[in-house]
């Protein structure tokens, strides 16, 4: 199956839907899409985290050094 006809049954089979369908539709797309927004903001901390925990030791282990 290619990208688009799978795209083409998605479009279809919301046509198809009752307004209370379509709400449940929308709220599991918003549900999606603040999760991975959380997910980004989780994984940007962390990879800032961990550069100042790099340069935390780096710095530790360069005075120690001397």
């Amino acid at each position: 199956m290619t990208i688009n006809y799978q795209r083409l049954q998605i479009l279809e089979s919301l046509g198809t839907l009752d307004s209370n369908q379509s709400q449940k539709v929308l709220e599991y797309i918003k549900g999606l899409s603040v999760r991975k927004s959380d997910e980004a903001t989780y994984s940007r901390f962390k990879r800032e985290a961990m550069k100042e925990i790099r340069s935390a030791l780096t710095k530790d282990h360069l005075r120690s050094s001397f």
